[in-house]
């Protein structure tokens, strides 16, 4: 298997970001730091988690020679010592230590070898084998070496570190899932599905060949799933999620807070069957005028080449492919309307279930005894005799209020009459203090406030007073 260029290498994100002094030190082998430093051990390990998985995202991982085949996604193919060799790097070598990696990645589920993701039939999120987890923690390590030279426990964990890379590739070597990029591919197919979805029953229905022409590019921009990527997902999807049901050539998505055994039924074949006859018939319609399109054009420019028997020929070749494309659009036409009948009746259904549930819901809450005649009448009674009980209560506190008011001796005459000399003196003490006010504004431009009368109104005052004069 040929190296990965370099130059695509240092476009990952963990390339990018690395000394060459680092790199070296991640493509030594580092099994021995589990124990000695296990912080950087850790830290080798994750940074080729999420090199392997750049890498196999990209396609670069792929077993098949052939370019025009679509490259694995989400499966990773460990074929042995020859895998190390897409990571060389010049003067760097390739890494010793992937072995090492796959292993503890596979202790921490980020990997799963294939078969057995395939196989299981729980879930991988189950936390797995009770005996051996109690093993794990009780058994001592005489027990656990007798246990593994038995076969009942893996103790590959512990003498992992003393093999050479080729025992170890031997150990490692094969197919594995990886969990992180299968559960981001699994998310964007379930939020493609939710988008597109209108309610009919038609639009959760798929064959094998329909899923994978609806959701393959969706899961990762630009890059589509293969058909290994496609089988995984839907064991994923089936077991492991629950949002699909599985039969045969059938694929089922199902409703959210849906309570019934999620099943495949003959309504559902029928439907999923007249769904692809229907989407078979559009694509050859669509075939056939693009077909007549061509000879429209090619009739075009035979006539302006003036080859008048070519033109003729082709002319006659759109006539015999306009005939076909109405039969088939009168096929189409007849599949579309009995789907749509169909959808409609399996509708109803939904719905008539939903009325008897309902009814048989809202039965169940008026059998209450609290909702019986008697038992109504009763409590709208004592809610009467309790109102009526509130407002004998009221009305003796309003009294007593009254009786304790008269006998303070409170003379309300004299209250308003006090009130409405303070409301004087209020009034007054504004009036002095616009005056006042009016005073300021006047010193502060240099005018004075007259403090006498004005002399043309004493002159006008005096003259009354004047004696009239005395003829000679």
């Amino acid at each position: 298997m040929s190296s990965v260029p370099l130059s695509q290498l240092t476009s990952l994100p963990t390339y990018a970001s690395c000394s060459t002094s680092r790199l070296k030190s991640l493509y030594s082998d580092f099994t021995y730091q589990k124990q000695s430093n296990p912080t950087s051990y850790s830290s080798n390990v994750e940074w080729w988690r999420r090199t392997l998985e750049g890498a196999l995202l990209r396609g670069w991982l792929s077993e098949s020679h052939n370019a025009a085949a679509v490259p694995d996604r989400l499966v990773l193919h460990a074929n042995g010592v020859s895998f190390s060799d897409n990571f060389r790097v010049e003067g760097v070598g390739k890494p010793l230590s992937i072995p090492t990696v796959i292993s503890e990645l596979c202790s921490s589920k980020a990997l799963i070898p294939f078969a057995d993701f395939m196989n299981a039939s729980r879930s991988i999120y189950d936390p797995g084998w009770l005996p051996y987890r109690i093993a794990s923690v009780v058994v001592g390590k005489p027990l656990w070496w007798a246990l593994g030279q038995l076969g009942i426990v893996d103790t590959q964990a512990g003498a992992f570190g003393d093999s050479s890379t080729a025992e170890r590739w031997k150990k490692v070597k094969g197919n594995y899932v990886v969990v992180s990029l299968l559960e981001r591919a699994a998310e964007r197919i379930l939020e493609r599905q939710r988008r597109k979805s209108t309610g009919n029953i038609a639009d959760v229905l798929y064959n094998v060949d329909g899923f994978r022409e609806e959701f393959a590019a969706c899961a990762f921009e630009g890059a589509p799933l293969s058909d290994s990527d496609i089988r995984v997902v839907l064991k994923f999807l089936e077991r492991d999620k629950r949002t699909v049901v599985v039969k045969g050539e059938v694929i089922k998505f199902l409703e959210q807070g849906v309570s019934e055994t999620p099943e495949v039924t003959a309504v559902d074949n029928g439907i999923l069957a007249l769904k692809t006859a229907v989407e078979k018939l559009q694509k050859q319609v669509d075939g056939l005028q693009h077909r007549i399109d061509e000879r429209t054009r090619q009739i075009s420019e035979s006539l302006r080449q003036k080859r008048k028997e070519i033109a003729l020929a082709q002319l006659r070749s759109r006539k015999q492919l306009e005939e076909v494309r109405q039969k088939r659009l009168e096929s189409l036409n007849l599949l579309e309307s009995t789907l749509l009948r169909v959808e409609t009746s399996a509708g109803d259904i939904e719905i008539m279930k939903s009325y008897q549930s309902s009814t048989v819901t809202l039965r169940e809450i008026l059998s209450h005894q609290l909702l019986q005649r008697d038992k109504i009448d009763e409590t709208m009674d004592a809610m009467a005799s309790a109102n009526a009980d509130a407002r004998e209560v009221d009305d003796a506190i309003q009294m007593g209020a009254e009786m304790a008011h008269a006998e303070a001796g409170v003379d309300e005459s004299e209250l308003e009459a006090e009130l409405r000399a303070l409301v004087q003196d209020v009034e007054k003490e504004k009036e002095e203090a616009a005056v006042q006010a009016q005073r300021d504004r006047l010193a502060a431009g240099g005018l004075t406030a007259p403090m006498h009368t004005p002399s043309s109104q004493k002159a006008a005052e005096e003259k009354p007073q004047q004696r009239e004069p005395v003829e000679a």
